[in-house]
């Protein structure tokens, strides 16, 4: 533990070389200004901060129902405010004052800043999102399940130490250099607004989500910027100690493990519904290969992994193959035992499904992502998992050789290509998961929204009347809007009607004009709007080759309610 936590400071430390610095770096340097002691104070509290928040955040929310975005708000309020103290002299008396009663238990020499600084570093661990790498990615991941432990505490006190130090060096160091350039010392006061200017723009710029789109320039003209800074940290002994951290397998062993070596399948817990199968056991399929695989029937992941799986089912389930797909929502609906077996017609899917309604499937294999699959040998051991799309020849291959049949050599073209252009990520609209809005929400209450602005990238506005619940959006009243800035080829977007009245729909708009006919998707009735009839996942549009970044505006009819949009290029 004491060579990871060495890891992860070094990781810390090369962190100062990434893009991901890059729209912080302004309030790193204002420490450089405002008392010697400030530059200590700003990474004291960065340093804290970020260890905190990064183990407990997730905990907190779910325990207050505090938001988030709330905190990371109140920190840009901060940050701001210092900005102002920088640039208006007045300010600044205001807020000393505020940090007269705290400066009682400094030593005198360290009261120069110091609190002060606290307060921005503070600020700053909250806000900041750094570039992380396996390490700090499986602290992350244990933290979102609660799953802390001493050892995380410690991996992420180290990696925030580390950050913490090339920090201090650039504020120390411009410190220093105003005291003795005569020039800038000369000019200390003006240097101070403009670094007052520049902490007031900085602020602004992550609260509209600007820092965002300022890295996402930067690796559009520079590729090759930051590339490579974790790589270290993929190597047999890291891999190892993170296994031993989390608990769980490598998220991707991509190779076939002996029988010596593989572990007996968890069995499939009793009480979910049986789709195109009875019920049966594990340990009734000894003699066949079988393929376990967690899936959801609203995850475009998941989906785009299907047309595989059911071609595998087709070609080896004469041969002693059985493929069962363990349904665990990621959504409400999506336990509904109609909705899934809509789903599974609407998808032909004919191999067995279960649901996983309380993932005790999901949590007796101890998996972690949608989509996941394991392969499971015919004496019921696991021999290959793998997480998320991709690998589908590997996989096809040790299917074959689990069967006892020889691997292919050449494949044919693949069912499905992916691209490696940049899309928006993942962007859910119900408040539990929400990070993408740039208004105010209210939570669990009908409220009127109004956004006249420009959209900015990868964000959502809303326009009408709204209930904004934990997991989705739903329209109150005709004609309310929902605006998204995106950069895909495709959209879905995941919906559920109304119960009461039927049919409804949702207009699309892209850019301001009505859909054009070549965009439209199946999913449109013949005014090319959306006909939402049950909750899933719809196509929205298909911008075919005319991939690039545009503003959806979509028109609810009133009670659809809206849960997350997926893209695809």
């Amino acid at each position: 533990m004491i060579l990871l936590a060495l890891f992860a400071f070094i990781a810390g430390i090369v962190t100062v070389l990434s893009p991901c610095i890059l729209p912080v770096l302004p309030i790193v340097l204002s420490g450089s200004v405002g008392g010697r002691a400030k530059p200590y104070g700003v990474v004291t509290g960065f340093i804290f901060s970020f260890t905190f928040f990064t183990l407990f955040l997730s905990s907190i929310v779910q325990a207050t129902g505090l938001s988030a975005n709330a905190l990371r708000l109140f920190s840009v309020v901060i940050i701001v405010g210092f900005g102002l103290s920088l640039l208006i002299p007045q300010t600044q008396l205001l807020l000393e004052k505020m940090f007269t009663v705290f400066s009682r238990f400094s030593p005198r020499k360290q009261r120069s800043g110091f609190f002060g600084g606290i307060l921005v570093g503070l600020s700053l661990g909250l806000i900041w999102t750094p570039c992380v790498g396996p390490i700090l990615a499986s602290v992350i991941s244990l933290a979102i399940t609660g799953s802390v432990s001493g050892a995380a505490a410690i991996i992420t006190l180290a990696y925030a130490l580390g950050t913490g130090i090339p920090m201090l060096a650039i504020a120390v160091g411009g410190n220093k250099l105003l005291q003795k350039v005569p020039w800038l010392l000369q000019n200390t006061s003006k240097i101070q607004k403009v670094f007052g200017v520049v902490m007031i723009v900085t602020g602004l710029g992550i609260f509209f989500n600007i820092d965002r789109q300022f890295q996402t320039f930067i690796l559009d003209t520079f590729p090759q910027y930051g590339s490579g800074l974790t790589s270290f940290e993929n190597n047999e002994f890291v891999n190892k100690q993170l296994d031993k951290l989390s608990g769980n397998e490598p998220a991707d062993k991509a190779i076939l493990k002996s029988e010596k070596e593989s572990s007996m399948a968890p069995e499939i817990i009793p009480g979910g519904q049986w789709f195109n199968s009875e019920p049966f056991t594990i340990d009734e399929m000894r003699g066949k290969v079988v393929l376990v695989d967690f899936w959801t029937y609203s995850c475009i992941n998941c989906i785009r992994t299907l047309p595989y799986l059911k071609d595998w089912h087709d070609t080896y389930a004469d041969k002693g193959l059985v493929i069962l797909g363990v349904h665990s929502p990621e959504f409400e609906f999506e336990k509904n035992v109609t909705n899934v077996q809509t789903a599974i017609e609407d998808f032909e899917i004919e191999y067995p499904v279960v649901q996983d309604n309380d993932f005790k499937t999901w949590r007796a294999y101890n998996n972690r992502f949608w989509p996941a699959k394991y392969l499971v040998d015919k004496n019921g051991k696991i021999r290959y998992t793998h997480f998320g799309e991709g690998k589908y020849e590997e996989t096809e291959n040790i299917i074959r050789e689990l069967l006892g049949e020889e691997p292919i050599s050449e494949f044919d073209q693949p069912i499905v290509t992916s691209s490696k252009r940049q899309q928006t990520a993942e962007t859910y609209l119900g408040y539990g998961r929400a990070d993408a809005y740039v208004i105010d929400i209210d939570e669990d209450q009908l409220a009127e929204y109004s956004y006249e602005g420009i959209v900015p990238n990868d964000a959502v506005s809303l326009n009408g009347s709204w209930l904004v619940n934990e997991e989705s959006i739903t329209a109150k009243e005709p004609g309310s809007r929902l605006s998204l800035n995106f950069q895909a080829q495709q959209v879905y977007l995941v919906l559920e009607p109304n119960k009461v009245a039927n049919p409804q729909s949702v207009q699309v708009l892209l850019d301001g004009q009505p859909l054009p006919q070549k965009y439209w998707t199946d999913d449109m009735n013949e005014n090319g709007e959306i006909a939402v009839d049950s909750a899933r996942k719809y196509d929205i549009l298909d911008l075919e080759d005319d991939y690039g970044r545009h503003t959806l505006t979509l028109i609810f009819d009133p009670g659809i309610s809206a849960f997350a949009f997926t893209f695809g290029s």
